[in-house]
């Protein structure tokens, strides 16, 4: 329960099938029980077929949100495609997080797509004093800065792009680089630690997971965050940096475009592109003028436009339209 809102959320299972299938019959159920006055599903396949499929069941509206990979990959998936198409037919409302996802979720079908973008807490994630307790405990002091990466690193996210851009400028500046969270066991796992040998005076640290708490001091300690995804929808780290007042310098991928502007509040480069990637990277590193504009501006576009209320505010009146009274 929440402000007299009451939100029942449904938990996946190790199989998918037997996740939709219990998802149903669990949503079925619930609504006898609690009367839904509307079933929101996060993700176009699975979670939205389930929602979209339950609410023409049960005559009661449905809101399906298309987050990234959904609409990116899942329809190149004959397994998947049927899921996709079924959502985008049979959902009372649609929405995603970012314009490019939109463009090509109404090139599947001529629809309305609701724009809403991620909004980010932003007296959690805030401009901070450096944390130098941790900076000293994480071994990441440098005279040349260091560059975080925030995230499961992976090849989708631009691990190789992200490690031989710094083995580029680990060349001319003793810089540290901090990835807060894992790098993805197998393949992605195999190629970071191939990298990683090759790189001479290479200075990189894993820390494991990191609470959603403890985030903001690891922003404290970065220099700048490195985002050099493939393929994204609006990825929370970048937010979280942009409201910590980090510079920022990400591919054009996704959601990102619609949150940085090239030179007035982060840096953008192109999607594996390493030497612009890096020389950025170096020219970023060398000026601290530069790193406290593009901070500033960073944490104002937060406040203007990725706030928690915004989201909030996009999501209510998605509902108005639907009927329901809030």
């Amino acid at each position: 329960m929440h402000n007299g809102i009451h939100i029942t959320r449904f938990g996946t299972h190790k199989r998918v099938d037997d996740t939709l299938v219990d998802w149903f019959e669990l949503i079925v159920e619930e609504h006898g029980r609690l009367s839904f006055d509307v079933l929101h599903a996060y993700f176009l396949t699975q979670a939205g077929f389930v929602a979209a499929y339950a609410g023409r069941y049960l005559n009661i509206p449905s809101v399906v949100s298309i987050r990234g990979n959904d609409v990116e990959r899942a329809p190149f998936d004959p397994g998947k495609f049927s899921h996709v198409m079924y959502a985008l037919q049979n959902a009372s409302a649609v929405t995603t997080n970012a314009s490019v996802l939109q463009e090509k979720a109404k090139a599947f079908l001529d629809r309305e797509i609701n724009l809403i973008p991620n909004g980010i807490d932003a007296e959690l994630f805030m401009p901070m004093e450096r944390n130098t307790a941790l900076e000293e405990a994480l071994g990441i002091q440098s005279d040349g800065g260091t560059v975080g990466f925030v995230g499961e690193l992976r090849e989708k996210k631009g691990l190789s792009a992200l490690l031989h851009a710094y083995a580029q400028a680990v060349k001319t500046i003793p810089v540290s680089l901090l990835i807060v969270g894992d790098v993805r066991v197998g393949d992605d796992k195999k190629l970071f630690e191939e990298l990683k040998s090759s790189i001479p005076n290479a200075k990189i640290v894993v820390t494991g997971y990191v609470s959603n708490h403890d985030l903001p001091s690891y922003y404290s300690v970065m220099d700048v965050l490195v985002h050099p995804s493939l393929r994204d929808g609006m990825p929370n780290a970048v937010l979280e940096a942009m409201a910590c007042g980090r510079t920022v310098i990400a591919t054009q991928a996704g959601g990102v475009m619609d949150m940085l502007h090239d030179g007035k509040n982060g840096r953008l480069v192109s999607i594996n592109d390493i030497n612009s990637l890096s020389a950025v990277l170096q020219e970023v590193l060398s000026d601290k003028v530069l790193q406290s504009r593009l901070g500033a501006s960073a944490r104002r576009t937060i406040l203007d436009k990725f706030t928690l209320q915004n989201e909030l505010d996009g999501n209510i009146a998605v509902y108005c339209k639907l009927g329901l009274k809030t």
